[in-house]
C-alpha cells in the first residue's frame, strides 16, 4: 500500500499485481517464464500476448511461458479483473529479447590495396541482424587498444537490423602492418548475460606504400614490398624504361640522378606467376626564388601502388 497526502485528502493506492521477475532478458530461441501474482482476490487473471497467452479464474497467480522465443513480439501484459475497486489493473512486462549478430565484418571503404601515408581513409564495420540495436556498442581496436566506440541508443527497433560504423584513419609509418578490428557488444544490464555477449570481426591488416617525394637531383621509384604471405617463393625484380638509354638495376628500389619523364615498368616474378606495374613519371619544374636572385628547382614525382604477387 502506498499513501499520499494531498492537502487534507489522504489517497491510497494498492498495487494490484506484481511480476516476477519484473525485467527479463532472453536470447533468441531461449525459453522464458514469468509469473504474474495478484495482491488480492481476483475474478480473472491472465496474460495478453501474441505468444503464450494464458488466463485463470480466481487463482491469484498465472504464468507466461514460452519454450523457445523466436518471434519479435510486443511486451506481454498481465491483466486482472478484481472483485473490489480498482476492479481492473494491468502490468506490462519489461522484456528484452536479444540476438547476437549473424556477422561482423570490417573493410576499407572505397579502397583496395596498400594505403598512402598521410592520406585519410575510411574503415567500415558492418553488423548483420542484431537486436535490440539500442543496446549495441561497436568498439574499434587498433591492436589491443580501443580507439573509438559507437553506440546506437537513439534507435528504437526491437527486431533485428543491420547497422554500420565508420572509422577515419590517416596511416603513418607506425601503422604499417597494424591490425584493426571491430567488436559488436550488447550491454543488456544486470539481468542479461555476463560478460556481455559480443562478436568480433576478422582483423584488417593495414599495409602502406611509401609515397616517395624526393628532392632533385636524387629521384626514386619503389616497388612496394608485399606482406610475407605474398612473398613465397621470393620474387625476382626487373625494370624496364620507355627510354632505351636508361640503365636500370634489378632491385625493388630504383634510384637515379637523371630520371626523365616517361613510363617505368617493374616486373616481379617467381615460379607461381608474374606481375608487373607501371610507374608514369610526370615531372613539373618548380622555381623558388632565394637570396641574390638565385633560383633552385625541384621535381614532383607521382607514383601509384603496385599489385601483389599471386598466392601459391
Amino acid at each position: 500500500m502506498v499513501l499520499k497526502l494531498f492537502g487534507e485528502i489522504l489517497l491510497y493506492y494498492i498495487a494490484c499485481m506484481s511480476l516476477k521477475p519484473s525485467r527479463v532478458v532472453v536470447g533468441f530461441g531461449e525459453p522464458v517464464s514469468v509469473s504474474c501474482e495478484a495482491s488480492r482476490p481476483v475474478r480473472v487473471l491472465g496474460w495478453e500476448s501474441a505468444i503464450g497467452a494464458a488466463h485463470t479464474q480466481q487463482d491469484r497467480a498465472v504464468q507466461w511461458k514460452v519454450d523457445s522465443l523466436i518471434d519479435w513480439i510486443e511486451e506481454p501484459i498481465c491483466y486482472g479483473v478484481f472483485f473490489t475497486a480498482p476492479r481492473q489493473c494491468e502490468e506490462k512486462l519489461n522484456l528484452i529479447h536479444y540476438k547476437t549478430p549473424d556477422s561482423v565484418t570490417i573493410s576499407s571503404a572505397n579502397h583496395t590495396g596498400p594505403m598512402l601515408e598521410g592520406k585519410e581513409y575510411q574503415l567500415l564495420c558492418d553488423v548483420q541482424n542484431i537486436a535490440p540495436v539500442q543496446y549495441l556498442t561497436l568498439r574499434w581496436y587498433r591492436g589491443q587498444t580501443e580507439v573509438y566506440n559507437h553506440s546506437f541508443s537513439d534507435l528504437t527497433p526491437a527486431s533485428p537490423v543491420q547497422v554500420s560504423s565508420i572509422l577515419l584513419i590517416t596511416p603513418t609509418k607506425a601503422d604499417n602492418g597494424a591490425q584493426y578490428k571491430c567488436v559488436a557488444q550488447l550491454d543488456l544490464g544486470p539481468e542479461g548475460p555476463q560478460p556481455p555477449p559480443s562478436v568480433t570481426s576478422e582483423p584488417l591488416n593495414v599495409s602502406n606504400c611509401v609515397f616517395v617525394f624526393m628532392q632533385y637531383p636524387s629521384l626514386s621509384l619503389i616497388f612496394s614490398d608485399p606482406p610475407s604471405f605474398l612473398r613465397s617463393p621470393s620474387p625476382v625484380y626487373s625494370w624496364q624504361s620507355s627510354d632505351p638509354k636508361e640503365k636500370m638495376e634489378d632491385l625493388p628500389l630504383f634510384t637515379s640522378s637523371s630520371l626523365l619523364p616517361g613510363t617505368y615498368t617493374c616486373i616481379s616474378s617467381n615460379k607461381i606467376g608474374k606481375k608487373s606495374k607501371q610507374f608514369i613519371i610526370k615531372t613539373k619544374l618548380l622555381l623558388f626564388k632565394l637570396l641574390n636572385n638565385l633560383y633552385i628547382s625541384f621535381f614532383i614525382i607521382k607514383i601509384s601502388c603496385p599489385t601483389h604477387m599471386p598466392l601459391p
